[in-house]
C-alpha cells in the first residue's frame, strides 16, 4: 500500500523529495514496514534527527502511529545506492490534519551497526548544513 504525503510547505509535493513511501501496518505485533527514499539535501535536512541519541529521521505518512511502536524503515539517501535497513521505534508523532506540519514520524535509529551506518552517512551527507537553523519537520 502506498501512503504518499500530497504537499509540503512551499508548495511543492512531498513525493517529489522523499520519494514514495510504503507503509504495510503490523500484523500479528511484527513492525510496519516503512520505505523512504529522499532525493535531495534540504529533504535530508528537514528529515534528520540530530539530537536523538542514535539520530533518527522522519518518515511523512498518514498512518497513526503511537510513541514506542517499533517500526521497520528501508532508508535511501540521495545518489548512495546503499538501502539502510533500520529496526526502530516511533519517537515523534505528527498528525494528519492536526498542525501545518507535514503528517509523518520520527523513528529512532537503534544503536547497532545499521543505525550507526545510516547516521554517519546522513551526517556526511549534510556536512556544515547539519548546524543550521533553519526549522525541520519535526523542531
Amino acid at each position: 500500500m502506498s501512503d504518499t504525503p500530497s504537499s509540503r510547505s512551499g508548495g511543492s509535493g512531498a513525493a517529489d523529495v522523499f520519494g514514495p513511501s510504503t507503509v504495510n501496518a503490523a500484523v500479528g505485533g511484527r513492525p510496519a514496514i516503512l520505505s523512504l527514499a529522499i532525493k535531495e539535501k534540504a529533504a535530508l535536512y528537514a528529515a534528520y534527527m540530530p539530537y536523538l541519541k542514535n539520530g533518527g529521521v522522519f518518515v511523512p505518512t498518514n498512518r497513526p502511529y503511537k510513541l514506542g511502536d517499533e517500526v521497520y524503515l528501508i532508508l535511501t539517501l540521495m545518489d548512495d545506492p546503499t538501502k539502510y535497513p533500520i529496526a526502530g521505534r516511533v519517537v515523534w508523532i505528527s498528525p494528519a490534519g492536526g498542525t501545518a506540519r507535514t503528517p509523518g514520524i520520527g523513528v529512532h535509529f537503534p544503536g547497532d551497526e545499521t543505525g550507526v551506518a545510516a547516521r554517519r552517512s546522513i551526517e556526511i551527507a549534510l556536512g556544515a548544513a547539519i548546524k543550521s537553523g533553519r526549522p525541520t519537520h519535526t523542531i
